[in-house]
């Protein structure tokens, strides 16, 4: 279970782009704690705002107004040199399409996440915290949908983040890699208590999380609290 302290605080976050003459809100007034160890996901449909959300959490973009808090600093008044370092030590990635190099192997891939961070795991390490040490000299394109995803998760580990974000991570995956990978990231909190957000549109994967924050047209609508948070074998698809 995930403690009592929190590891990011969002308060009453907008951000309006503004094309010409057009503005468009992405968030609106959106709050949410998130605690250190917790799985949290952000459910909502297509165009709601979760993306937004997870790059501000990232340190990505910038709130219009608001104020983001990492362990007390100010994420939202941060210059570009401080967002940079936030990313670079407090912050791993999982994207949908994997976004691995395709000229380099699995363990490269990995490789190249360590070379900027102060203490990085050893790369071979994280694979196979992901069980994919026996294909650390393989290429992406010889490598399963489900295996570079793998490859993206223990990309983002390797740095040792205390945040791991993970954008639609099982979009691109059938039902059976999903559940792979969604068991993976599951263990991973579990063990090494690394706090997990992830967003999705699939009310499933809702079940999963110790908390679930719903969002749409912008704005957080509720948070609810799992009791006993489903196994992946669990939940109905």
């Amino acid at each position: 279970m995930p403690s009592t302290e929190v590891i990011l605080s969002i308060q009453s976050v907008s951000k309006i782009y503004r094309m010409g003459e057009v503005s468009v809100a992405a968030l609106r007034d959106a709050s949410l704690d998130i605690y250190d160890g917790e799985f949290l996901i952000v459910a909502g449909p297509s165009g709601s705002g979760k993306s937004t959300l997870l790059n501000h959490i990232g340190g990505i973009d910038r709130p219009t107004s608001g104020t983001i808090l990492f362990l007390g600093n100010d994420l939202s008044r941060a210059s570009e040199a401080e967002l940079t370092e936030y990313r670079r030590a407090e912050v791993g990635f999982v994207f949908q399409f994997y976004n691995l190099i395709p000229t380099l192997t699995a363990l490269e891939n990995v490789q190249v996440a360590t070379e900027i961070a102060r203490d990085p795991l050893d790369p071979l390490e994280a694979l196979r915290l992901t069980g994919l040490e026996n294909r650390a000299d393989h290429f992406p394109a010889q490598l399963s949908g489900g295996e570079q995803q793998r490859v993206s998760i223990a990309r983002a580990l390797a740095r040792r983040p205390r945040l791991i974000l993970c954008d639609e991570p099982t979009g691109a995956l059938d039902l059976e890699t999903s559940r792979q990978i969604l068991g993976l990231l599951m263990e991973l909190n579990q063990k090494l208590k690394k706090t997990i957000i992830l967003i999705t549109h699939n009310n499933a994967i809702a079940q999963l999380g110790h908390r679930v924050a719903r969002i749409r047209d912008g704005a957080i609508h509720t948070v609810e609290v799992t009791a006993v948070p489903k196994r992946v074998e669990e939940i109905q698809w």
